[in-house]
């Protein structure tokens, strides 16, 4: 139930025919969890907040420094040193009231990731490393959790659903982010963005359409992007989505199983 205040501050939410008061309720019910408070952990974070999803969590276990606060706007000036989750909690609190905080200021690892990722209902990646997005993606599987997860370059970006726990209507396991990287990049062939940079807006950008597919994830309107990459290139200010199918070849459901656990990843 709605209390008066809710109703007023989700006002232009309801009066949309594809959200209305059960889509707002469904938004409060709602429990998502976030990987990372950085740049596309940052405006999804907000804009969830700002959304009415009852109970947001963050896992990351950084500090805030100044150059995080090109791109990063959970956090301000004063917040530098904080842990990311203190100063993002703050921000949340600010925000709205109503949103169930939970900080986990920890670094999301095998032996951590399936009790975390179990007790939400839908998970967004927007960490920065492969490591951590295949370790993510396969709990998530193991979990039995829907993902969202985004990447960032330094002018492009992309964005995706997976629900490969769940199967499509040809009976088959929708694929999974190992269908679309069998393998992650060699090392030392993706630089980090203190060397290469990374374009600010940009985060912002792909954070807030995080958060709009979780939206619309929890809500169920639209077309979801399972089996759609959405990729943006900033230069030229252009999107284009790439289909993609399920590998039967992939490690994780394909069609000889070997991950059943996280042991691979300790």
């Amino acid at each position: 139930m709605l209390s008066a205040d809710e109703l007023e501050r989700y006002a232009r939410h309801i009066v949309l025919r594809e959200v209305g008061g059960p889509g707002q309720a469904a938004l409060k019910e709602a429990s998502v969890l976030v990987v990372g408070a950085g740049g596309l952990g940052a405006p999804a974070l907000m804009y969830l907040a700002a959304a009415g999803v009852g109970t947001l969590g963050v896992v990351d276990d950084d500090v805030v420094s100044l150059s995080n606060l090109q791109r990063q706007v959970i956090h301000t000036t004063p917040d530098i040193g904080r842990l990311k989750v203190d100063s993002a909690a703050d921000q949340i609190q600010a925000l709205n009231p109503h949103v169930a905080f939970a900080s986990h200021a920890t670094r999301l690892d095998a032996d951590n990731a399936m009790s975390l990722i179990g007790g939400y209902d839908l998970v967004l990646d927007g960490s920065d490393n492969f490591e951590t997005r295949y370790l993510v993606s396969d709990a998530c599987f193991l979990a039995g959790r829907p993902l969202i997860t985004a990447a960032l370059g330094v002018f492009d970006g992309s964005l995706t659903t997976i629900r490969a726990h769940e199967r499509n209507a040809e009976g088959e396991f929708n694929p999974t982010y190992r269908c679309l990287f069998p393998e992650p990049p060699p090392p030392g062939t993706v630089p980090p963005c203190a060397e290469a940079g990374v374009m600010g807006a940009l985060a912002g950008v792909l954070g807030s359409m995080m958060a709009l597919e979780a939206i619309r994830e929890i809500v169920g309107f639209g077309e979801g992007l399972v089996g759609r990459l959405l990729m943006v290139d900033a230069r030229a200010m252009r999107f284009e989505t790439l289909r993609y199918t399920r590998d039967p070849l992939n490690i994780l459901n394909g069609d000889a199983l070997t991950i059943t656990d996280l042991s691979g990843h300790r």
